[in-house]
């Protein structure tokens, strides 16, 4: 694996439909979408096709606000999806989104993959990607939408 590509493999505790409804409806974007616990989604426009554009904006608790945005590569409902990404604040660097979600009994296997983040981004992408998938986990441990 290269040393500019985080990889996380994690269970989610939904079926693979609601997950991919996660990543793929606006509205619960931004319930989840942002690596601080407190932060809160802002916008998100979502084109779900292939050759679909993406913009999610996100703020942290202290008010700064976070945008990315990108192209839908890959859709395969509800199984996989990948995409660019491009932090609006480093526009020349852009990297590649990769997630692929499988059936596990009655939960998810989501294998996630973020690679060409290169070396000279300002973003801890392990650590952000850990804390955002942990709001994802409480979205469907502490929400009805897993009802």
């Amino acid at each position: 694996m290269s040393p500019d590509t985080v990889s996380i493999e994690t269970i989610i505790h939904a079926p693979v439909e609601k997950v991919w409804d996660a990543w793929t409806q606006a509205d619960l974007v931004l319930k989840w979408f942002g690596s601080d616990p407190d932060g809160s989604g802002i916008k998100a426009i979502l084109d779900i096709r292939q050759g679909g554009n993406f913009e999610i904006t996100f703020a942290d608790a202290d008010g700064t606000q976070h945008t990315c945005f990108g192209v839908y590569k890959e859709v395969v409902k509800p199984h996989r999806l990948s995409f660019t990404w491009t932090w609006k604040s480093e526009p020349a660097t852009e990297s590649f989104v990769s997630v692929k979600l499988m059936s596990a009994n009655e939960f998810t296997r989501m294998i996630f993959e973020h690679a060409r983040v290169g070396t000279g981004s300002a973003h801890n992408y392990i650590a952000g990607w850990k804390t955002t998938f942990e709001k994802l986990k409480w979205l469907f441990e502490n929400s009805p939408f897993n009802n």
